[in-house]
């Protein structure tokens, strides 16, 4: 039988993203990661999720300027590439004075709140951990790449405030990011994105509120932070008009937004290496740099 189309290209997508993450590979110095929840983690449906736990590996710089970012590997929300986009982007965060904190976020599998509320978790441990990590929490952002630049662009938009009166102090601060770099991301759910990325993010619940709701550049508002976002015009993996999309949606409501648009690249930006790489990344650090800081930098 003749696969669908939308899964030949998904799996295209994420077989290409895997080999290129070697460039990569495991450190056998790197950090440990440790549990994000303490204890089993929501579902998203108010009781506690048995399937899984999320994980997080702090990378502390060396040298810390005082920001802190969370990144959100990509993988088509069947698998994460945590290699060329969590750990190496971590190290190439910390030689820059920024603490880089890798998050490796449930997998839906038909769930679409659970990795919602893993990022939120993460930008709450970032923000409740700062200072002892060199940082300060007004100053911490979410970077996502392909399905975790959604994730990143959910977190950006869908933003909760905290809980004011949980007994968790964690759970008491804003999950809201200081900022967010979204590179090839993926923003819309509608037909604009693979049926098979949206497979696995609704499942067989799919409804035109959920497409709504997890349309990154419907939910935008005037307090989803100020947004960096890459992307090569010869994507066809995930197009460039999901970026397009996001950016109008953040000038509509007046968030200062800047879309780097590659001239080439396509998905993973030739394997994570040359000038289009290289450029979101130059391009990347100018922008936090000229960001407005609500405090001093960290001493």
């Amino acid at each position: 039988m003749k696969k669908p189309s939308y899964l030949l290209s998904l799996a295209v997508l994420l077989v290409s993203l895997v080999a290129s993450s070697g460039a990569f590979g495991q450190s056998d110095a790197r950090p440990p990661r440790t549990p994000l929840w303490d204890g089993p983690p929501p579902d998203g449906a108010g009781a506690s999720d048995a399937k899984g736990q999320a994980y997080i590996t702090v990378h502390p710089a060396p040298k810390p300027t005082g920001a802190t970012v969370v990144i959100c590997p990509g993988g088509g929300y069947a698998m994460q590439v945590t290699g060329a986009e969590g750990h190496g982007i971590a190290a190439w965060l910390n030689r820059h004075g920024i603490t880089g904190v890798v998050l490796e976020y449930r997998l839906p599998a038909g769930r679409p709140e659970v990795p919602l509320l893993d990022a939120r978790r993460a930008i709450q441990v970032a923000r409740h951990r700062a200072s002892t990590w060199g940082g300060h929490p007004a100053q911490v952002g979410i970077m996502g790449f392909s399905a975790g630049g959604h994730l990143a662009a959910t977190a950006s938009t869908l933003i909760s405030p905290g809980e004011a009166s949980s007994n968790d102090p964690v759970a008491r601060v804003s999950a809201r990011p200081d900022f967010a770099i979204l590179i090839y991301p993926v923003i819309a759910m509608d037909s604009l994105t693979h049926e098979g990325i949206r497979r696995n993010l609704f499942g067989a619940g799919e409804t035109p509120s959920l497409v709504q709701r997890f349309s990154c550049d419907r939910q935008v508002t005037s307090q989803t932070p100020p947004t960096f976002i890459a992307h090569a015009i010869d994507d066809t993996g995930v197009v460039i008009e999901h970026s397009r999309r996001h950016r109008a949606a953040c000038e509509a409501h007046g968030v200062p937004v800047k879309l780097l648009e590659l001239p080439n690249g396509g998905h993973g930006l030739n394997g994570y290496k040359g000038p289009s790489w290289d450029a979101w990344q130059r391009e990347s650090l100018d922008w936090i740099a000229q960001l407005p800081k609500q405090v001093a930098p960290a001493k």
